[in-house]
């Protein structure tokens, strides 16, 4: 039977994902499911499914600090909304609990300071979660992406602080050596500049995660999901930082169907865990609104403020482990945690339910909240005036920047280049290119546009399916200029030649007829340079 429970575990994963996908639902969902399934069955328990689950985040945090911009994390709008978040949140959750208990909710024991930790714990909202869903519609770059991942990371710095005071043990003495880590990056970024890009490049990114980021972490006393997450930081400003990112995304994918699978394996909680569970549920559109709400207060635009609202309503799997803190100092009972977990997995599903296409909730939710005065908006809200721009190329990476200085040196007039990489704008600002910072696939970006006076539009944005969604927006627009394009795949191109892109440019293609017509060039006979 022990040689068989891998396989039954291996079973209902895919079984029940693959279910979930039938119903058109996230395969977490299935993944959940799974969990409760073989926690309520008589099948042995399998421990590595939890040491995958927790390596699973860890390498999650990791690539969440490769893609942090520290400047981010300390804007009003950031700030203002953790905390403000926090404190309501927390004060809300607290008094539904104890609300419960008045009405005679049994779970099981709980002291004051035990009512206080939960409404703490249930004010977080999930990385594992929003960031998942982020990347599936490409938005971790974009203005509200930005705000919920700056959000999320505030939070989980509050709760690793937390379970530090709470458990009365203080970091080791020798953690101060952590500090040589800052020097250490440059070292170790060169190793990445060697390293191939390849396997060797995702072996190093897992170590950098797991080694002196996770483990020296928790040897020094700290926790080390936030050792992760620092590690992932530093080596947020290197050039590899987003090829690095690329090469963790399907096993980070693999990792955390254990962190999945282990929230329902404690098998099914009580009666009393169910009606909690059932209850906090209900409080779902009312942590979507008041998120929406601070949000809106930093001067958002409506649609970013649902957005943000919206993407962070689950509950947070870092709440399971304030709850267990809490449990091993006697301030709740055991079964707290599991009615807790019921909560996180529903929360879970409907979160990705919800967001899995919400374009009409969005809508409606937009429509209901006030207006206000271009001038009182975030200056990233701001209105864009493109007049005078005759050229706009969305997407300043190699193919971008070779374009754009190609039309400059053959004397093009009003180039414009957009892109959401904050770090590139400003150096190729600095460069005395007219370059602005946003995220032409997201709706905010089309709805700032007071007018489009461009005549030409360079799709040139590297990422699969991006080109596709601009020029979705292209088409919704006024524009009706002529759209060129680059492509790395042939159903791409294919799928824009046939809406009408007047040229559309396979990258390979074009570096295989550059390579032909180079060699061509060479005089026969004579020993080839380097091109």
């Amino acid at each position: 039977m022990a040689g068989l429970t891998p396989a039954i575990y291996l079973c209902a994963v895919v079984v029940l994902g693959f279910a979930a996908t039938l119903l058109r639902l996230p395969p977490l969902v299935g993944f959940l499911a799974a969990g409760f399934l073989l926690g309520a069955s008589h099948v042995p328990s399998l421990d590595f499914v939890h040491v995958l689950g927790e390596l699973g985040v860890a390498v999650l945090l990791f690539m969440i600090g490769l893609k942090v911009d520290l400047r981010i994390l300390a804007r009003r709008e950031v700030v203002g909304t953790a905390l403000g978040a926090m404190v309501a949140l927390s004060a809300m959750g607290s008094a539904l609990i104890a609300g419960l208990l008045l009405l005679g909710l049994r779970v099981g024991p709980i002291t004051p300071a035990g009512v206080l930790i939960l409404g703490f714990a249930l004010s977080f909202s999930s990385t594992v979660i929003v960031v998942k869903l982020l990347e599936e519609r490409d938005d971790l770059s974009s203005l509200y992406g930005r705000i919920a991942v700056g959000v999320l990371v505030l939070q989980d710095i509050a709760a690793v602080l937390y379970m530090t005071v709470v458990s009365g043990e203080m970091p080791s003495p020798w953690a101060v050596v952590l500090v040589g880590l800052w020097p250490a990056r440059r070292v170790l970024g060169r190793v990445l500049d060697r390293i191939d890009h390849r396997e060797m490049r995702t072996l190093f990114g897992i170590s950098m995660a797991l080694l002196p980021g996770y483990l020296l972490f928790s040897l020094l006393g700290i926790d080390g999901d936030l050792g992760a997450l620092v590690v992932g930081v530093l080596f947020a400003s290197h050039p590899a930082a987003k090829e690095l990112s690329s090469a963790l995304f399907t096993i980070k994918e693999l990792l955390l169907i254990g962190f999945f699978l282990s929230i329902g394996l404690g098998g099914i909680p009580g009666a009393g865990a169910f009606l909690l569970a059932g209850v906090l549920l209900l409080l779902l559109p009312l942590r979507a609104v008041i998120y929406t709400g601070l949000v809106r207060v930093f001067g958002m635009r409506r649609r970013t403020s649902v957005l943000t609202g919206i993407s962070l309503t689950a509950y947070s799997e870092f709440a399971l482990i304030v709850v267990a803190v809490a449990a091993e100092h006697a301030l709740v009972g055991r079964e707290w945690t599991a009615a807790i977990s019921l909560a996180l997995a529903m929360s879970f599903i409907a979160s990705s339910v919800v967001n899995r296409h919400p374009a009409r909730l969005v809508q409606r939710m937009t429509d209901r909240l006030p207006s206000r005065l271009d001038s009182q908006l975030h200056p990233e809200e701001q209105p864009l005036d493109l007049t005078g721009v005759r050229t706009v190329i969305f997407g300043m990476g190699r193919v971008g920047r070779a374009t754009y200085q190609r039309l400059i040196d053959d004397g093009e007039q009003g180039v414009l280049g957009i892109d959401s990489d904050t770090t590139k704008v400003e150096e190729l600002s600095r460069r005395g290119w007219r370059v602005i910072e946003a995220d032409a696939t997201d709706q905010s970006f089309w709805d700032k546009l007071d007018a489009v006076h461009a005549t030409k539009a360079v799709l040139a944005m590297p990422e699969p399916g991006a080109n596709l969604h601009v020029l979705d927006w292209l088409e919704r627009s006024k524009f009706d200029g002529q759209v060129l394009a680059i492509s790395q795949f042939d159903d791409e191109a294919q799928a824009m030649r046939e809406r009408g892109v007047d040229a559309v440019v396979n990258i390979f293609d074009s570096v295989g007829t550059a390579l032909a017509e180079f060699i061509e060039s060479l005089p026969r006979g004579v020993p080839t340079q380097e091109a």
